[in-house]
């Protein structure tokens, strides 16, 4: 097989592509936007004006000054500084969680796609059951049984996930599972694992990123609503989540910054990362059909 070209097997090879290469231009400002909001969660020690825990009941509750850009909770900690330190638990947990149900979801898809028959419908019925479970509702089990903090809510949720992308790869794995260059690659002795490897995931590769981004805005909106109930990370750690739930009393006294920029950071956040997987989703179905 190694003196084989994929060429005289009539494969199509690999489609990795740079993610940016052609995209349009709503798509190259999304994906900057996203690329900031990381860069700021990896920066926040250098960009941070206080210590994110810094507590001074002298200046609790105060407006925005040059010494606080944006003011400071009720305990007297900079909003700002907790604002940047509260990007990376928010980003870093929806992360794991996605990435945790890809991998997971992705080894499923390409095996129920591969072997199909009986393995494809018990793996299918599985994911049935799962699906009736709401992912916020497992975290909280979750939290439960291993006690609060990120761990359980990342476990959990990257379980709730994974049968949604199981079934998502999987339909987009059986086509191209039917495809004539599989057959000529089984024909010519290939393994079914240098298959699923070499060929398959890479083509997949595109899809998978897609409905992975846009998946990440769900599994954020979940980790901060476990983080609300007082389930997630616990103080004094900094979490956009949190930060709305510690605001509350704030806001009621007629201080809403807190609750208002940290929640306003979660909905910037799912937005962009929702329009750019949607942008990507799309790009990556008109060219399956080329």
């Amino acid at each position: 097989m190694s003196n084989v070209s994929a060429a005289r097997l009539g494969t199509r090879g690999p489609t990795l592509r740079l993610p940016l290469r052609g995209a349009s231009p709503s798509t190259k400002v999304l994906t900057a936007l996203a690329a900031l909001l990381v860069a700021v969660a990896l920066l926040a020690p250098m960009l941070a004006t206080h210590r994110p825990d810094a507590v001074n009941m002298a200046d609790a509750s105060r407006n925005p000054s040059a010494a606080h850009w944006l003011g400071t909770d009720a305990l007297g900690r900079d909003l700002y500084s907790r604002l940047l330190y509260g990007a990376r638990i928010s980003l870093l947990g929806p992360a794991l969680v996605i990435a945790g149900a890809t991998v997971g979801g992705v080894a499923l898809a390409l095996l129920c796609a591969w072997r199909g028959g009986r393995l494809d419908r018990i793996v299918g019925r599985i994911n049935d059951i799962l699906f009736a479970f709401p992912g916020l509702l497992l975290a909280v089990l979750a939290v439960a049984v291993l006690g609060s903090g990120l761990t359980a809510p990342v476990v959990a949720l990257a379980i709730a996930y994974l049968p949604y992308m199981a079934r998502i790869v999987r339909g987009v794995a059986v086509r191209e599972r039917r495809l004539p260059y599989v057959a000529a690659l089984e024909a010519a002795g290939m393994s079914a694992w240098r298959i699923n490897l070499r060929h398959l995931l890479p083509n997949l590769a595109p899809f998978v990123v897609a409905q992975a981004t846009a998946a990440f805005g769900s599994a954020l909106i979940d980790l901060a609503g476990v983080s609300f109930l007082g389930l997630g990370v616990q103080p004094p750690t900094s979490d956009w989540g949190l930060m709305v739930s510690e605001g509350q009393s704030s806001l009621l006294a007629g201080a809403p910054g807190q609750s208002l920029m940290a929640g306003g950071l979660i909905v910037l956040t799912v937005v962009v990362f929702n329009l750019l997987g949607d942008t990507m989703i799309a790009r990556s179905h008109q060219e399956t059909l080329r």
